[in-house]
């Protein structure tokens, strides 16, 4: 049987977190996948513990852990090494924000892709992402974010630009799976292998552009690809843009990226 292990990182989520929980929780449909969710709460004061524990509590797959203060993204994710080297010894991680949702069997399908003989050098899949009202797809960075990319993303229009659209790629074929070098932290699949080899997530980014820094770490280690046969629906608040303090993390995470890379 084939092990795979989740963890969603909330802080005061509780408008998404149920739904989130409740369509991954759901979304195993064999028996060959052995499944545990785990969620890790950064101090949230807004009820989801309190939602969570009503909710999901009697449920085998499901475990709520509590932080007594918000460490951050990527170091809570990283609470999960332990686990997943020790307790629960999964063959594949999902890192998964509390902002989603899933209406398919999606893990299925990506551990019988990454389970074939020839995807054996693939660490990483990240999944197609649509708007949950539209089902249209979120037009998403796949290549290391370099200053202008970000710049074209954040001025974007009705149509993607040109350099918009070769940040996402838009030019590939999106019928069948591509690499990429840049994968969205709202949903990302790895090998637990690779995952462990990284030490997972820099905890020097409290929030922000961890996804895009491990996703070039991964490389290192073998192909990252874009797989559009599973698909996740997310929100995507963008919340940065609004919120004074987020928006002054997002920037420092990004001189932090672009400090440790050495590349603008």
């Amino acid at each position: 049987m084939i092990k795979v292990s989740a963890c969603i990182v909330t802080h005061n989520n509780v408008k998404y977190i149920e739904k989130a929980v409740r369509t991954l929780l759901d979304s195993v449909k064999t028996d060959n996948i052995d499944f545990r969710l785990y969620v890790i709460d950064n101090a949230s004061t807004d009820g989801t513990v309190e939602l969570l524990i009503a909710k999901f509590c009697d449920r085998s797959n499901f475990e709520l852990i509590e932080n007594d203060k918000n460490i951050g993204f990527g170091a809570a994710h990283n609470q999960m090494i332990e686990i997943i080297n020790g307790e629960f010894k999964s063959n594949y991680h999902c890192v998964v924000n509390p902002d989603v949702e899933i209406r398919d069997d999606i893990l299925d399908i990506m551990v019988s892709y990454m389970e074939e003989e020839e995807q054996s050098d693939v660490v990483q899949l990240s999944p197609r992402i649509c708007f949950p009202e539209t089902g249209k797809d979120q037009i998403l960075g796949k290549r290391n974010p370099h200053f202008i990319y970000l710049v074209s993303s954040r001025l974007r229009g009705k149509k993607p630009s040109w350099l918009l659209s070769r940040y996402a790629m838009l030019d590939a074929d999106y019928s069948k799976p591509f690499e990429i070098w840049n994968a969205t932290g709202c949903f990302m699949f790895f090998r637990t292998e690779a995952f462990l080899r990284l030490n997972g997530f820099d905890e020097r980014y409290f929030m922000y552009f961890e996804d895009c820094d491990i996703t070039r770490e991964m490389k290192k280690l073998g192909r990252v690809l874009f797989f559009p046969h599973a698909i996740v629906y997310h929100v995507w608040a963008r919340d940065s843009k609004r919120d004074a303090n987020l928006k002054k993390i997002h920037i420092q995470s990004m001189f932090k990226y672009y400090l440790k890379w050495r590349t603008i």
